[in-house]
Formats: structure tokens, C-alpha cells, sequence
């Protein structure tokens, strides 16, 4: 596997030394930061992660702050999904699309104070379009990236943890809901969310200073939970139907090619006219495969006879299942039951459509 060159164009991480001493074996890039990508493997990572808890450094996730007296109409001119429906302390999962409908990301917004509000981005360059939209509408706002950066605790031990580090006040959290809770002399704010199905929190932590006492409470508090270091999981998430932008949906799709019609609620939105106009001819698929499974890197088309009904856009191999897992773009022409062939790069692979994901 050819190295990371690492360089100051790749940006560091409050964790980096710490996620080094703890094994990480690979790493991504990821909104031009280092995102650890893997540490025994990511067989053994995912079933870690399935039965005990894990600390995950995802500084990457970073948050444009857009602040000012027109931040909250700013934040609804950028998303077809209903903010005025939002209640205190919720998060709100916010597709963000171009003129055309298509996704620029599909980040996770919170409101750490009144006319402030966090994107919370996935891969891409979000803070630039931001940042051009509030210049060109003439809005009384502040865009910028915020130096926060989250740390996420993640697995079925997750609440146990938290618990022993931030009081058991923090297992009351409700799911897509923040607060803040005290650590080291001041307040964080905790969000119980993340990027995977097992459940747990991610801590938005403001200061340096906090960063490693933070870290090193977490493994002192864990040590008969077995924490490990550990990060997003690729096998985990397409078992769970959890998607990745850049991999399973691009500015090419709408939310409704990629299964977030609910979150298409109002139109008077940048990219509302052409959602409203916009008749889907495909959908996301979860997709059985047989093995063994090169590195899916690339589109894979998949075959009904002579016909190409899709692509597979994400894969791995489940030990779990016993199967390969992977995730589909489809012909709404097809549905589930179909038996396939999937054409990846080291040959055609038998494969199945399946109504729903593996969890």
C-alpha cells in the first residue's frame, strides 16, 4: 500500500501524535486534513467497534461558523429542509444543494448560541459557496471556519463512558440533540451523534488546551470498556446504509437519487426550483455481493444480462454477513430481488439487490 507524504498542505489534528501512538496504520485525506482511515484492520476495527467503544479523531469534520443577524435566513436560503421546525438543542441534518438541485454536501447544522450557527461539513469546499452566497445576497453575516474540532465516542459502551467523563446527566441526550457539559474548567458541547449505527456522541472541542486532557480522561475512564482508538468504518457503514459523500452521492444527485426526499421540505431555497421540477430515475440500493472483493475505488457497473442498471459506488467484504456489502445507484426501472453481475476492476461478480440494508 503506497504511503501518506505528509506536508503542512495536510493539516494536522489536535490528535494526530496521539492517533500515531495508538497504531493507526492508515490515513485519508479528508476537507485537506489527516482523517484516520484504519488501525488492526478494518475486519477487526468494525468488530471492536460493534461490541465495545472507541474514540475517534474527527477533527475533519469541520465547522463553518456563519454568525450575524441574518445568519438564521442565510442557513434557510442554503437548504431545501424546514429549520423553523427545529427545536432547541436539536441538530438538524441539512442537505446543501446547487442551482440545479444537485448536492454540494450533506452536513449536520447545530446553533452553539443565538444568530450562530455550525455546519458541521462532510468532504468538500461548502465554507467557499457559503461564503459566496452570503456576499452576493448581501447578508449581515460573518463566514468563516471555525477552529472546533470534534471528537467522537462511538460504540454499544459509548453512554457508559461518556458518563464516567462528563456525569451521567449526558445519557439523558437525546439522539440529534446537543447540549453542554462541563470538562476541565469549562463547557463543551456534546451532540449525540456520529458516523456509525452503534451509537454515541461527538464532543465539539473549542480549545487546544482541552484536546489531549480530554483524550487521555477518555482512555484513564475506558480501561475496563476496552477503548481503543478507532475511526468511521467502512464495513460498519454501508452495513448500516450510512452514505459517504464523494463516494455514494455528488453534485451530480439530487437528495432524491440518494434517499433524502423527507429532508426536501420547502422550495424557496437556492436549488428549490429545480427540486420541485426534478423527476428521479434513480434510487441508493443496498447490494449482496459474492467475494473476494478488490478496492472499490471506482464505479462499478452493474449488469442485468446486457443492460447497465447502476453502479456500485461503495463496497467491502462483511465477516459479519458473510458477504460482500456494498451500496448501489439503481434504474428505479429495478428493484429488489434482482440477481446481478457487478463488473469490478478484477472481474464480474455475482450479485443480488436487496430491499434493505444489513442493519
Amino acid at each position: 500500500m503506497t504511503a501518506l507524504a505528509r506536508s503542512n498542505r495536510i493539516r494536522r489534528t489536535w490528535w494526530t501524535d496521539a492517533v500515531d501512538r495508538a497504531g493507526c496504520t492508515a490515513y485519508t485525506v479528508y476537507n485537506r486534513m489527516m482523517l484516520p482511515a484504519s488501525f488492526a484492520g478494518t475486519d477487526v476495527d468494525a468488530a471492536h467497534l460493534k461490541r465495545a467503544v472507541q474514540v475517534w479523531d474527527v477533527a475533519v469534520e469541520r465547522q463553518v461558523e456563519i454568525t450575524g443577524p441574518d445568519a438564521d435566513t442565510l442557513m434557510q436560503r442554503l437548504t431545501p429542509r424546514d429549520l423553523s421546525q427545529l427545536q432547541p438543542n436539536q441538530c438538524a441534518y441539512v442537505p446543501i444543494c446547487n442551482h440545479d438541485g444537485g448536492m454540494l454536501n450533506d452536513p449536520v447544522a447545530l446553533k452553539p448560541r443565538p444568530d450562530t450557527w455550525w455546519v458541521s461539513l462532510a468532504d468538500g469546499e461548502l465554507r467557499l459557496w457559503i461564503a459566496g452566497m452570503a456576499e452576493a445576497g448581501g447578508y449581515g453575516v460573518q463566514v468563516f471556519e471555525a477552529d472546533v474540532q470534534p471528537l467522537a465516542i462511538q460504540g454499544p459502551l459509548s453512554d457508559e463512558l461518556a458518563a464516567r467523563v462528563f456525569g451521567e446527566e449526558v445519557r439523558k441526550l437525546k439522539f440529534f440533540r446537543h447540549d453542554r457539559f462541563a470538562f476541565n474548567g469549562t463547557e463543551m458541547i456534546i451532540s449525540r451523534t456520529g458516523y456509525s449505527k452503534q451509537g454515541g456522541f461527538e464532543i465539539y472541542v473549542e480549545r487546544e488546551a482541552d484536546a489531549m486532557p480530554l483524550w487521555n480522561a477518555l482512555f484513564a475512564a475506558g480501561a475496563d470498556l476496552d477503548v481503543r482508538a478507532g475511526c468511521p468504518n467502512l464495513v460498519e457503514r454501508i452495513e448500516g446504509g450510512m452514505l459517504s459523500y464523494g463516494n455514494d452521492m455528488t453534485d451530480l444527485d439530487t437528495p432524491f437519487e440518494v434517499g433524502l426526499d423527507k429532508y426536501v421540505q420547502v422550495y424557496d431555497c437556492i436549488g428549490g426550483p429545480a427540486l420541485k421540477a426534478h423527476v428521479s430515475n434513480r434510487r441508493l440500493m443496498a447490494v449482496e455481493m459474492a467475494g473476494p472483493l478488490p478496492t472499490c475505488d471506482r464505479l462499478w457497473p452493474i449488469m442485468l444480462g446486457e443492460e447497465r442498471i447502476g453502479v456500485v459506488t461503495s463496497s467491502a467484504w462483511s465477516q459479519e454477513f458473510g458477504c460482500g456489502v456494498a451500496i448501489g445507484s439503481v434504474d428505479r426501472r429495478w428493484g429488489a430481488g434482482e440477481d446481478v453481475v457487478v463488473q469490478t476492476q478484477d472481474g464480474p461478480k455475482a450479485a443480488h439487490l436487496r430491499e434493505k440494508f444489513w442493519r
